[in-house]
């Protein structure tokens, strides 16, 4: 008797019935926790996290101490021991794009000459370029609606057309790492094209990046129907792609990265795994959400200047009562930052021009306000061991709303960006040859008697 076949996405109630037996298989007292001084998801009763590792690419710092007691400080990001804000002040006072000349940083320790930073320069563009038929066979076929999966399929498939995929010495994972580079906006792009062309019926199309533009200049140039855009959105993406290359190696894709790679796989499976990290909403999906809220915010707020009428739909989310009804103020809080993110900050000065250019004052006005309020209604009605501030979330959802970049390559941009700080994990934790990362998880499990099928109880 042939068995009958379910559909594949298919939900039944067998599987419903099943899968409430293995939740409550997996629900583990809490209590069990502060018992055993186990540090849930590596982080204390504080929500600091553990130290699992050194790492000499990149340092968030917080906090400062002060006659011996810690204290919150405005928050510094630092790439190999530069503040961040340094970097892009330098070089956007000489009139410069700077994803080219960080990336270099990031990877090799040091601010590369004007030689060097030419020839790097010169090296990712010549890695722009897809093996042959790639776009037809590969992107173009089974099109995801989620762009984070094209471009982890992508990425293992390319291992295949990798004749060097397992080896795994530093020279051939650096020469697939400034490839993976060079090559992440055209898969994130020509996977929205594919998707956009098959899902939503719009036109395809295809463009070949140009040798003579910078990154951010080249995901525009493919992006858009006519190739055109204003020097100042490529300046802005180009500023956004640089706040999100890294932050520190705790942050989940990164301690992904360094996890994986320690088994010694190949680049391909470590930087899928990282792309998967980042696809969480908890990670890379942030400025979605913010956007999506403001979007009801703009809706169910008749005037955008009234502090009192915003008051009123932030305290609505925090009551449950609105947006998703998660209780969250989306792009305010960070599991670091206590009085500022310094990315949000260098962020802001640019978005306000580009707002200015693009004519939506009043939106950049309403985050304005909200920047201010939420914090203040957060700390009025919530209990917080430290300070609440606005993150680099906040403001970059508007920006690539500004910049007309489809919902859909949101997180895309994020992994453009941040395949950088982790080809930088990737190089240390090789580097180092240190041991395979396998943490200790406590058993709390009893012994049990097995008993034959014919005497156990339903």
């Amino acid at each position: 008797m042939a068995m009958e076949q379910n559909s594949f996405s298919e939900i039944t109630p067998e599987i419903v019935r099943l899968a409430n037996m293995s939740e409550q298989a997996g629900i583990i007292d809490t209590e069990l926790f502060t018992k055993y001084d186990v540090k849930r998801g590596l982080r204390d009763l504080n929500g600091k996290g553990v130290l699992a590792g050194l790492t000499n690419i990149s340092d968030v710092r917080a906090n400062k101490i002060v006659d011996g007691v810690q204290v919150p400080t405005h928050g510094k990001l630092f790439y190999r021991g530069y503040n961040v804000k340094d970097l892009v002040d330098g070089f956007s006072a000489d009139g410069r794009f700077g994803f080219e000349e960080v990336t270099y940083l990031l990877l090799f320790d040091k601010l590369p000459n004007a030689e060097e930073l030419a020839d790097f320069t010169k090296l990712l563009n010549s890695y722009r370029s897809l093996p042959t038929s790639f776009v037809r066979d590969i992107i173009m076929k089974a099109p995801s609606n989620d762009m984070m999966n094209t471009l982890a399929r992508c990425v293992l498939t390319l291992y295949s057309y990798d004749d060097r995929a397992d080896d795994t010495s530093l020279p051939n994972v650096l020469r697939q790492c400034l490839q993976l580079i060079a090559l992440f906006p055209m898969l994130s792009i020509y996977g929205y094209q594919a998707y956009n062309h098959y899902h939503n019926g719009e036109s395809l199309y295809i463009h070949q990046p140009q040798l003579q533009l910078s990154n951010a200049e080249n995901i525009l140039h493919i992006l858009r129907p006519d190739n055109k855009y204003t020097p100042l959105e490529a300046r802005v993406l180009d500023i956004a792609l640089i706040l999100h290359m890294e932050h520190g190696g705790g942050n989940n894709s990164s301690f992904t990265t360094h996890v994986v790679t320690s088994s010694l796989t190949d680049t391909y499976s470590v930087i899928a795994a990282a792309i998967g990290s980042l696809k969480g909403p908890r990670h890379g999906g942030a400025n979605i959400k913010v956007v999506k809220m403001f979007d009801e915010m703009k809706r169910e707020v008749s005037d955008w200047s009234n502090e009192g009428q915003v008051a009123d739909y932030l305290k609505k989310l925090l009551h449950k009562e609105a947006f998703d009804h998660a209780g969250l103020i989306y792009g305010v809080g960070h599991a670091v930052y206590s009085k500022s993110d310094p990315r949000a900050i260098i962020f802001k000065s640019f978005v306000e021009r580009l707002s200015n250019e693009k004519g939506l004052q009043e939106e950049f006005a309403l985050y304005n306000l909200v920047e201010r309020l939420a914090p203040e209604l957060i700390a009025g009605e919530r209990p917080i061991y430290k300070g609440v501030n606005i993150n680099v979330d906040f403001y970059s959802g508007f920006v690539y709303n500004m910049l007309n970049l489809p919902m859909e390559l949101y997180t895309p941009i994020f992994a453009i960006a941040r395949i950088v700080g982790w080809s930088a994990h990737r190089m240390e934790e090789l580097a180092n040859n240190g041991k395979i990362i396998r943490p200790a998880y406590k058993t709390i499990c009893v012994d049990r008697d097995y008993q034959k099928l014919d005497a156990r109880n339903a």
